[in-house]
């Protein structure tokens, strides 16, 4: 049998490691297939960004979105301000603005600007790792073409949809735009506050010039105020825009545009600002129109932009009929006064709706809130909290008696001395009640008490009442020498007016997207934090401040309702803060430069908390001050602070918290062996008392 004949083939390589070979052939091999595979992906990932450019270069951008107005509404739903549609917006060409405008913007924004592509890699990586060294997110790394496709295609929402969505308009505007066109375009649609859109308006706003005529340090200046115009706006913060302005210079020092000698000289340059707003701008409630835009961007986060064009609508607690008594008032009481300040807020001690409020005297030439200024001391207004925690303290009635003449009080362990005066230097050289100290505001008396109970108890008292203003423990809080806001003396008498009920104030009622869904909601908040017996018998005290004697008593005439409330004066502040059951209100008045104040200046406050309290309720009956539980009513001899008996020449009526009302009898045995007059606790019987004693006032 023949052998079979083995076909010659090609030979079998020889490998030189051939151990070597076999153990890692199999690996060699996988990788050769995984570079196939990954050239592969990465010609169809490339194949498909080829295709999306494609896609995008010839996809129309979309209309840019379009704006609707936003409203504010008063209590009774009538619109109070509309937003954007009168938006001040002009549009010129790039060649017709300042180029220090245009290095300015770039150096702040995006030094970057004409090197990317519509996405600065460096600068997002830059902006990462300070993010991580910071632990925050300090530094956002958005280009101009990024910020530009935000503004003209979409909404600032935080979502990846949103993020995609820019991404993709970011590459088709810088397919279809030119960098001059898409840097023109820009500066012409940013916002710089106050209603200007684009740099010829804002150069127009605040400077009164073209954009091409804008100096180095007007450019800087301007170029800031996007990044946050309700911080960096001249007209709302120079401090801030200085500060901002600074930056900016540096900025453009860095990049080269600038030598560090003229970013020196233009920091130093006085600019000379135009006087904001005309009177169509300034309009009806502007300070509460500010205070309100404060709390829903500010407070509330709500994005500007949806606030100022998202056609949202703001529902807010201001009536309309208490805010022109407001400003009437005001302007009345200024009357004759050319320099001279005030302001107003009045709320419902109610439900904390805040009614009414007054910054200043004319919104246009100035727009600091004063209402809102923690800098300006209650003097005596603040004493009735010091009253709260002497009745609350156990130590003290309505007819404790201190002598009213000089004193030199000593405290801190005797180290130190404190020497307060009356106002004029005027005593009563004898003794007096709470009630005399109250109605004649004197300072020896209130003194006497805060050594009496102790000023961390009044602090204490102060904090409850809602008051946040810095305070110390020291003698001369008794006579208010420590800043409080005009709103926080509101608020804190407006717990007094309620029974002792703390609610928080409130401006903003809900707000409403353009569809009516409730993007938010306020919530009530009350608490008890003051004994209701205590902050009824407060009240009365205050009720004599309108009465003969009381300090208050030159404008009793004019309010024709029950009311009780403070004066306070120092050299350079005068304040009445004072309430209804209806409202409780604080005016201000002074000089923003802390001139001292004449007599006659220092008169002003009670007639506008006069006029302005009839006004705004004169619509509404007269309403006494209801009485709780806990509190009784009976007559005392004012000399001697005991029960009057029937044999007594001198009675008052007054009020104690239940246990505290004098036991002994003036000019008689004690007071289980002989009658006193006394009151009935029927609370029917004590308002029908302080009806007749308000008749006769």
């Amino acid at each position: 049998m023949k052998k079979q004949q083995i076909r010659p083939g090609k030979p079998r390589r020889k490998y030189a490691f051939p151990i070597i070979t076999e153990r890692f052939l199999p690996h060699v091999m996988r990788f050769k297939k995984s570079l196939r595979l990954t050239a592969a992906i990465s010609a169809v990932v490339v194949l498909g960004i080829v295709s999306m450019l494609l896609y995008l270069k010839f996809q129309s951008l979309p209309v840019t979105s379009i704006s609707q107005s936003s409203r504010m509404l008063d209590l009774q739903g009538q619109v109070i301000d509309t937003f954007h549609t009168g938006e001040n917006r002009s549009s010129v060409p790039l060649k017709e603005i300042s180029p220090y405008l245009v290095e300015a913007t770039l150096a702040i924004e995006d030094h970057r600007f004409y090197e990317h592509k519509g996405f600065d890699m460096k600068g997002m990586a830059r902006a990462v790792l300070v993010n991580v060294e910071t632990m925050s997110a300090k530094q956002g790394a958005s280009t101009l073409t990024q910020q530009l496709a935000r503004n003209l295609y979409l909404t600032h929402e935080k979502t990846w949809q949103r993020k995609l969505k820019e991404a993709m308009y970011t590459v088709q505007l810088e397919m279809n735009y030119s960098k001059d066109e898409i840097l023109s375009l820009y500066l012409n649609q940013i916002y710089y506050g106050h209603g200007a859109y684009g740099i010829e308006a804002a150069s127009q706003l605040y400077f009164k010039k073209h954009a091409s005529q804008l100096t180095l340090a007007e450019s800087a200046m301007l170029a800031g105020i996007p990044k946050g115009p309700k911080y960096y706006s001249p007209f709302m913060d120079m401090k801030n825009a200085k500060d901002r302005q600074l930056t900016i210079l540096h900025a453009m020092t860095e990049s080269g545009d600038i030598t560090q000698e003229q970013a020196d000289a233009a920091y130093k340059e006085v600019l000379s600002f135009q006087p904001l707003g005309s009177g169509e701008q300034a309009g009806f409630a502007p300070y509460f129109r500010d205070y309100i835009r404060y709390i829903a961007v500010d407070k509330l986060g709500i994005n500007e932009q949806l606030f100022n064009e998202g056609g949202v609508t703001i529902y807010t607690t201001l009536d309309s009929s208490a805010q022109r008594a407001a400003e009437d008032a005001v302007k009345n009481g200024l009357a004759g006064s050319e320099e001279q300040q005030a302001a107003l807020v009045s709320i419902d001690p109610r439900n904390g709706y805040i009614k009414a409020m007054v910054g200043g005297r004319d919104y246009r030439a100035n727009q600091f809130n004063r209402a809102l200024a923690e800098t300006r001391q209650p003097g005596s207004s603040f004493k009735p909290v010091l009253y709260l925690t002497a009745l609350h303290s156990g130590f003290m009635t309505p007819v404790t008696r201190f002598k009213s003449e000089p004193t030199a009080f000593t405290y801190d362990e005797g180290r130190k001395k404190y020497e307060p005066h009356n106002y004029n230097d005027k005593y009563f050289n004898d003794f007096i009640d709470m009630r005399t100290a109250v109605a004649s505001s004197d300072n020896i008396y209130a003194v006497n008490t805060i050594m009496t109970v102790g000023a961390d108890r009044v602090i204490e008292t102060a904090r409850k009442l809602g008051i946040t203003s810095p305070m110390n423990p020291v003698p001369s809080l008794a006579l208010g020498t420590f800043p409080v806001s005009p709103l926080e003396m509101a608020s804190a008498f407006s717990v007094i007016a309620n029974g002792g009920v703390k609610v928080e104030p409130v401006a903003i009622l809900r707000i409403t997207d353009k569809s009516g869904h409730i993007i938010y909601e306020a919530e009530h908040h009350e608490e008890q934090v003051i004994n209701p017996a205590e902050a009824y018998v407060m009240t009365s005290l205050m009720e004599s401040v309108f009465e003969g004697g009381g300090t208050a008593n030159r404008v009793s005439s004019i309010i024709k309702r029950p009311v009780a409330g403070k004066t306070g004066t120092t050299s350079t502040d005068a304040w009445l803060v004072g309430y209804t059951p209806e409202l409780a209100t604080a005016v201000w008045v002074g000089y923003d430069k802390n001139r001292k104040l004449t007599v006659t200046e220092a008169h002003r406050a009670a007639p506008i908390f006069a006029q302005f309290t009839e006004q705004a309720l004169s619509a509404i009956p007269p309403k006494i001050f209801p009485i709780p539980d806990g509190v009784v009513n009976v007559y005392v001899d004012p000399t001697s602070g005991k029960l009057a008996a029937a044999t007594c020449a001198n009675k008052r009526l007054e009020s104690f918290v239940a246990g505290t009302e004098p036991t002994e009898v003036c000019g008689g045995p004690a007071a289980k062996d002989a009658p006193a007059d006394k009151a009935t606790k029927d609370n029917s019987r004590t308002w029908w008392n302080d009806l007749k004693r308000w008749w006769k006032n």
